[in-house]
């Protein structure tokens, strides 16, 4: 069962609020000494995360089926980076891995029970029921843990704001009284609003045009260097053709003074060496959901400009809580 975006928790009826955790969403499956884990999209996770493995194997339950997430914290802080490294092709690696930084699989749902019950018609309350006996004979801190909820939307709310920075990046909304719908989108997740300054160091072009399509973002480093840490496209076309020129008229190398666009990496297209190098004097305020590796993870929304701001006060310090 999968969600939905939306910008408000749901309030008409019945719905149990979840932290939403920043991990690998995972089906784990048992039959007796055999044990599976699969992705969202149904590819397998287990040699991945051998320790997972072996914890579910030793289990006492002979069979169950649970959905969860797969997360990893260093430093008190859930690390997805951490996660992403499992992903590799060498098992030594894996292994090393899996004994430095073992990963945890957080519980938030049961499909079939541990005497082979199927519950994925039956409602979230019952099988909440079941998942809380389960995690009450399983449950292994730091290992294997119960998802907490809450059925109060205030609480919930709360979460959004004030939940401990790192920890989880939203509340993920389910009905109360629904069945799992394999396949359907049938939660509601919100994510939680995170906004910083940045400062515009350069700018792509639109793909075969002659106005600007995205705008390259920077955040200064203790050492006074201004680092390349994403994009923003989100421009209206009304603003488009002022802001090209706008833009060209401060173009001047060399935009960012140490990480730049265009460096191979998993955030690069074919185009990511063809940029625009501006002189740092443009502040913006943008909305992004994840940060990873000292960058966004994903393309950001401009919200606001900020002429107000001093270029020199957009720092790393504003991202580095997430």
């Amino acid at each position: 069962m999968e969600a939905r975006s939306a910008q408000d928790l749901p309030a008409d009826g019945e719905w149990q609020y979840e932290p939403k955790w920043d991990g690998f969403r995972c089906l784990a499956f048992k039959s007796g000494q055999n044990v599976d884990l699969r992705a969202k999209s149904g590819k397998p996770l287990g040699r991945f995360f051998p320790e997972v493995i072996v914890l579910l194997r030793d289990l006492a339950a002979a069979q169950f089926v649970v959905d969860g997430e797969l997360v990893i914290e260093i430093g008190g802080r859930l690390s997805f980076d951490a996660l992403q490294m499992r992903l590799h092709p060498a098992a030594s690696r894996v292994e090393k891995l899996s004994k430095e930084t073992p990963a945890r699989l957080m519980l938030f749902d049961m499909l079939v029970d541990t005497d082979g019950t199927v519950l994925t018609g039956e409602p979230l309350s019952a099988r909440r029921v079941a998942l809380e006996a389960f995690a009450a004979k399983a449950a292994l801190p730091g290992q294997l843990e119960l998802s907490p909820f809450t059925r109060d939307r205030r609480e919930a709310e709360k979460w959004l704001t004030s939940w401990e920075p790192g920890a989880t990046d939203g509340v993920v909304a389910k009905r109360w009284d629904g069945a799992y719908e394999c396949g359907e989108r049938a939660m509601v997740k919100v994510k939680r609003l995170k906004t910083a300054d940045c400062v515009v160091g350069g700018f792509r072009y639109e793909s075969n045009g002659a106005q600007v399509g995205s705008l390259l973002l920077g955040l200064y480093d203790k050492d006074g260097t201004l680092n390349h840490v994403g994009f923003t496209a989100t421009i209206f076309d009304e603003e488009r053709t002022a802001l090209t020129r706008r833009l060209e008229a401060i173009r001047e190398p060399p935009g960012f003074t140490a990480k730049a666009p265009g460096g191979p990496s998993r955030w690069s297209t074919e185009r990511s060496g063809e940029w625009e190098p501006v002189r740092p004097e443009l502040v913006v305020e943008v909305r992004f959901d994840h940060v990873s590796n000292r960058r966004f993870r994903h393309g950001t929304k401009l919200m606001r400009w900020r002429p107000d701001k001093d270029p020199r006060q957009c720092t790393y310090e504003q991202i580095e809580p997430f």
